[in-house]
Order: C-alpha cells, then sequence, then structure tokens
C-alpha cells in the first residue's frame, strides 16, 4: 500500500505516492482531452463532410460539456457521501474508467451524430466522475505545504498527457476505432495501478449525514456572498478555461481552414504544436509551483499566467502560417504551464469546506467543464462575423479578464 495518511503540515509525502498519483491524474486527462484535440473533430467530419463538421462539433462538444459540468460535482458529492469498504475514492475512480471507455468506444462506433453525442456523453458523465474523486485525492492526502508543488506537479500532468494522447492518435493514424481507444487501454492500466496501490480514506457509515433533495441542489452551488474567494477564483478559473477551449476545440478547423493543412497531416501538425507548447508548459508548471510554495503567494502566479496566455490568443488571431501557429502556442505553454501549477493549490486554499472537498471541488471544476459548452454555442457566430482572427481575440480577452477577476481574492496572497 501506498503510505499516506490525511493531510498534516508536519508530515511531507514521498515521491512514490506523487509519481503514482501524477501518472494517473495524466491518464485521466488524457481520456478526457484525446477525443477533444483530433479524434471527436476527425469523427464529426468523417460523418458529415468538411462544410458541416464545425457547427456538428460544436453541437456534440457543448452536450458533452453540459453534461460534464453536472456530472462533476454530483459524483464529488456522492463521493463525499461514499462509505464503501473500498474507501471513498476508489469505487468511483473504477466506475468513471470502465462507464467513460464505454463511452468512447460508442463514439467510435457511431454511424451518425445522434450516437456520437450519445456516446459522447456517456463518456464526459463518467470520465468526469473518475476526475472528481482523482481531484479529491489531493485534499484528502496532501498536507498545505506540499500542495503548490504536488500541484506544479500534477500541471506538467496536463502537456505529457497531451504530448500522450496526440502521439497516441498519430501512432494509430488512419485506424479511427484504435485512435479512439488506445489512449483508454493505456490510460487504463495505470489508473488501476493506481487504484490497488492507493491507502484510501474512509468514512464511517454513522458519520454519513442524511442526504435531502436541498442537500443534492445545493451539489452545484456554492454561495458567492458567503465565499467571495471561492467565487472570484471559479470566475477566473472560467474566463481562462473558456480562452482554452477556443484554442482546443477549434484548432483542427483553423489549421485546415486559415493554415491550408491537408486531412493526413492534422495529426502530425497538432502533436508538433503540442510538443512545442508542452516543453514550456512543464518549464512553467514546475517553476511555477516551488516559488509559489516559497513565496507563500499564489494571486501573482495566476495573474501572469492568464496574461500570457491572453498574448498567446492575441498572436494566434494575427498569423497565417504554421509557424506562427507554433509561435502562439509556445507562448501559450508558458502561461498555461505556471496557471495549471498554481490555480488547484489556490482553489483548495479556498475551499469554503474541507470536510466536503470532493462536492467542492466539483463546484470549482464546473468553471472547466462549462466553457466546452459556452464555446461551441458562441463561436459559430463569432467565427461568421469575423473569422478565426476575431475568435481569438475574444479568448485573449477572457484570458485577460480572468487575470483580472483572481485579483479580488483577498483570503490569500
Amino acid at each position: 500500500m501506498l503510505d499516506v495518511a490525511p493531510p498534516d503540515a508536519a508530515r511531507r509525502l514521498g515521491w512514490g505516492f506523487v509519481a503514482g498519483y501524477a501518472a494517473a491524474y495524466m491518464s485521466a486527462i488524457v481520456l478526457l482531452i484525446s477525443p477533444l484535440l483530433i479524434t471527436l473533430a476527425l469523427k464529426v467530419d468523417a460523418l458529415v463532410g468538411d462544410k458541416q463538421a464545425p457547427a456538428r462539433l460544436s453541437l456534440v462538444a457543448g452536450i458533452g460539456a453540459l453534461v460534464a459540468m453536472v456530472g462533476n460535482p454530483l459524483f464529488g458529492q456522492l463521493s463525499d457521501r461514499t462509505t464503501s469498504r473500498f474507501g471513498m475514492r476508489r469505487p468511483w475512480l473504477v466506475i468513471g474508467l470502465l462507464g467513460g471507455s464505454a463511452g468512447t468506444l460508442v463514439v467510435a462506433l457511431a454511424p451518425n451524430i445522434a450516437i456520437v453525442v450519445l456516446g459522447w456523453c456517456l463518456a464526459q458523465l463518467f470520465f468526469n466522475a473518475l476526475l472528481a474523486a482523482l481531484v479529491a485525492v489531493l485534499p484528502d492526502q496532501v498536507p498545505s505545504t506540499q500542495r503548490g508543488s504536488i500541484s506544479g506537479v500534477l500541471g506538467i500532468c496536463l502537456p505529457l498527457a497531451l504530448v500522450c494522447g496526440t502521439f497516441l492518435v498519430k501512432e494509430f493514424s488512419g485506424n479511427l476505432l484504435a485512435q479512439f481507444l488506445a489512449p483508454c487501454v493505456l490510460s487504463g492500466a495505470v489508473i488501476l495501478f493506481f487504484v490497488v496501490r492507493l491507502d484510501d480514506r474512509h468514512l464511517p457509515r454513522a458519520d454519513r449525514p442524511p442526504w435531502t433533495l436541498r442537500d443534492f441542489a445545493r451539489t452545484f452551488y456554492v454561495a458567492p456572498r458567503a465565499n467571495p474567494d471561492f467565487a472570484w477564483a471559479f470566475a477566473s478559473r472560467f474566463l481562462f478555461v473558456l480562452a482554452y477551449a477556443f484554442l482546443t476545440t477549434y484548432q483542427v478547423f483553423f489549421l485546415l481552414d486559415r493554415i491550408g493543412t491537408s486531412k493526413d497531416d492534422i495529426p502530425h501538425q497538432v502533436f508538433v504544436a503540442t510538443v512545442v507548447q508542452s516543453v514550456l508548459v512543464v518549464a512553467a508548471s514546475l517553476v511555477g509551483g516551488r516559488l509559489s510554495d516559497r513565496t507563500g503567494r499564489r494571486k501573482v502566479f495566476v495573474f501572469a499566467a492568464a496574461a500570457v496566455f491572453g498574448l498567446a490568443m492575441f498572436v494566434l488571431a494575427i498569423t497565417s502560417s504554421f509557424d506562427g501557429f507554433l509561435i502562439a502556442m509556445a507562448i501559450s505553454g508558458l502561461g498555461l504551464g505556471a496557471y495549471v501549477a498554481v490555480d488547484l493549490a489556490l482553489v483548495v486554499d479556498v475551499l469554503p469546506d474541507s470536510e466536503h472537498a470532493a462536492k467542492d471541488l466539483g463546484v470549482a471544476n464546473i468553471a472547466g467543464a462549462l466553457p466546452y459548452s459556452v464555446a461551441p454555442a458562441v463561436a459559430p457566430a463569432i467565427l461568421a462575423a469575423g473569422g478565426y482572427g476575431s475568435l481569438y481575440s475574444v479568448a485573449g480577452a477572457c484570458a485577460l479578464l480572468g487575470a483580472a477577476a483572481i485579483l479580488a481574492v483577498k483570503q490569500i496572497r
């Protein structure tokens, strides 16, 4: 078993636990992000053709994101109330993995857009159950003095997941079924290894409070007036992720339409751009997380990171070459890396109730899911009005507003 215990400021977790946790977290991101980066767009394009694909992708991604928005806090609440002898988080890690993989298979085999929507909703619902339980391991197991550093390590998981996911898709180019399922098989093995070794937190049945209809409604809500710092952190994350959602959801069509990339070259170009971005995400994440812990500051890092990401979106808005696309991705990597390194630690520091961490983190994660519905909903109108220049200018403005919102947090520096 892994040597873990309830978080204590006087103790420090060993790198064995950190490595296993990071690998599982990275694998969960691979499951969620791989279809969004490439395969979902390719599947939709294969079913409806070039002209209808962007609008139909908006439909699929938007509905799936709404399901994710509901699923994350709901399963977080269920995880907080689980009294299984296997622990509070472990059952949902397994259920989420199996259910999400089944949904991915449905998408891969779908004969029409309606079945794609159904499969993607299943995948989003269950993968978010997995993610809700996995994120709750942080406040369960990690002392506050290590949260910045470990959040920085988890920040590295995003770029590594992007590289691994796009690499797997590239390696199975030409076989769409394998492109969907390879991430499920490999990531699933890593997650199950972590599940087996996790010394999970247990909740005695006597300590489980009753759950009313009112409690269910509260699953999706944290009062902003009573918890203003949490509300501002939520707003900042929402705006930043909205900018990122514009980038990831439409980068395939940006390359096809603005850059003139052929369909056969899309997996390779996305992989190259992801590697460029990821190298800088890793560097910025490691440095940002460590500096945040050493200085005891969170806000300045989140502010600077969001501003840099906004700059990258403005660069993307004016470029018309693949080299320019790579430059924008490199700049975005700096901002994204510093942001993911510190944002999670900041959110954990302002949670309203540590006894219901998974529920409150689930609410916070709505800010990470809702933008993937908002972006597809508004993008077609923006594209019709001004093309990709306008789309990524809007993305840049969202990132800058996210930077400004974090300054309103008062509880932490």
